[in-house]
């Protein structure tokens, strides 16, 4: 008999309803071409982040539940420190944050490692939100929001609107006609299984980091199970592709065969930490309790919709270990 976790919704209206049983699950549409798909997940993002950060805070990222007492905010902060713990990066690290977010963990480099953090970002609304709140927790009467680089003692973040798979034409030869390379870090949390060529990201990482045997490369990303049948990647996979936006999910080892091509090699990892985050989706789903969410949601169209289902189906992927989360920290030689 299989243990497979399938959809069960509560009878409507019972002790247990949530809005989000009131509403059909999307059947899985296959993603249009990759530059429409790049749209898409640039609109997502420049209507939902406000949305986002109301209700998960600056860190738009999973949690890593060391205790079942901690906040989501306290295992968001967890997240970081154990890529932190893992990269073993150096303080004062001149760090790409690719897929920033609205910021926070470009804002906690910054602070707690005295970073000097580039944040890039495909959503102007996400620099827009990065900005102000950045100045809203370090003012000083010498910096505005127009200022590229931002004071974030003892170090310094930056955030530029920007499309990842253009970051090397614009770090090797930026606005200025200055050639900017050298990271000591790029880091990419849960920003890589939206990009369609990421064979294009780790070459592109690999040019713009230092030369030296110091540099890395450091990921928190989803994945797919290695190995799946059909059945698994149909009623698993497919909801979570569809819902969050995303390319065909590869597995970690997928990962490190690009990033060896490319010419780095594997640190730390994969390590495999999704019994640790999977708590993060139990609470994602209280917090999308809200009818009025769901109605916002409703009136973005089908791609809004197929969203909040999205964190049904990733609840039950985690539950049927068929999607994974995993951290993997590579060097450039």
């Amino acid at each position: 008999m299989s243990s497979q976790v399938t959809d069960t919704q509560p009878t409507k209206g019972g002790p247990e309803a949530h809005p989000g049983d009131q509403h059909e699950i999307p059947g899985f549409e296959e993603h249009g071409s990759f530059a429409s798909l790049k749209d898409r997940i640039k609109l997502h993002y420049n209507v939902a982040s406000d949305y986002y950060y109301s209700l998960w805070g600056q860190h738009i990222h999973h949690g890593y539940f060391r205790s079942p007492s901690e906040t989501k905010e306290e295992a968001q902060v967890n997240l970081i420190k154990y890529l932190l713990e893992l990269s073993v990066l150096p303080k004062s690290s001149n760090v790409l944050d690719v897929g920033c977010g609205i910021g926070g963990t470009s804002r906690y480099l910054a602070k707690e490692q005295g970073c000097n953090v580039t944040g890039v970002t495909i959503s102007g609304r996400q620099v827009e939100i990065a900005k102000r709140l950045t100045l809203a927790e370090n003012p000083t009467p010498e910096t505005n929001a127009s200022a590229e680089a931002l004071p974030y003692p003892p170090g310094s973040v930056r955030f530029i609107e920007l499309d990842a798979e253009k970051m090397l034409e614009y770090f090797s030869s930026n606005a200025g006609g200055k050639p900017e390379k050298g990271f000591d870090c790029v880091w990419i949390s849960e920003a890589l299984s939206h990009f369609p060529n990421k064979p294009l990201f780790f070459s592109s990482s690999f040019e713009l980091l230092a030369a030296g045997g110091t540099s890395r490369l450091v990921i928190a990303d989803w994945f797919k199970a290695p190995n799946l049948t059909e059945e698994q990647d149909k009623s698993d996979i497919k909801p979570i592709e569809d819902g969050m936006l995303l390319p065909p999910l590869c597995t970690a080892d997928d990962y490190v065969e690009m990033a060896t091509k490319a010419g780095f090699k594997v640190s730390k990892g994969p390590v495999d930490i999704s019994k640790d985050v999977a708590k993060t989706w139990d609470i994602s789903w209280s917090l999308v309790s809200s009818p009025s969410l769901w109605a916002f949601a409703i009136s973005q169209g089908r791609d809004g919709l197929s969203f909040l289902q999205a964190f049904r189906a990733m609840r039950r992927g985690y539950a049927n270990g068929t999607f994974r989360y995993a951290l993997i920290v590579f060097e450039k030689p």
